[in-house]
């Protein structure tokens, strides 16, 4: 994928909110991409209609240096909840992306049902209708 096609893109931060990972964030018009490993890589691909919940956490250590982590609740049944750890700008992402769902809801003509936690498994569940 050329980078041009990135919406948004940023890497796990680690020590003093430096991006010294090997995890890499990256948002297209349609799927969430996340990028894990240095020599033996593995990504996984999230479609956005298929995200049901986000939440943004910013613990005081995150916040000092300007982080945020979003949970994301899925529909997806490889990845049913991930988070995107430590990353700058993280409400404003976090809302970009909850934008983007949308978009990609009304465009495929997908409803979804008000979501339950299964608290017993701390995972969400939700199902996703094509009208």
């Amino acid at each position: 994928m050329d980078k041009a096609e990135y919406i948004w893109q940023d890497r796990k931060r680690t020590i003093f909110g430096l991006p010294w990972s090997f995890t890499v964030y990256r948002l297209v018009k349609d799927k969430l991409l996340i990028e894990t490993g240095f020599l033996s890589k593995k990504q996984e691909e999230v479609r956005l209609y298929r995200i049901m919940d986000l939440t943004l956490h910013r613990p005081i250590g995150q916040r000092l240096w300007g982080l945020g982590t979003i949970h994301c609740c899925t529909a997806d049944k490889s990845t049913p909840d991930f988070d995107i750890l430590k990353i700058k700008d993280s409400e404003r992402v976090k809302n970009l992306i909850s934008d983007m769902v949308e978009q990609q809801r009304e465009e495929k003509r997908i409803s979804a049902r008000e979501f339950m936690v299964d608290h017993e498994h701390d995972e969400c569940v939700e199902e996703i209708h094509e009208n």
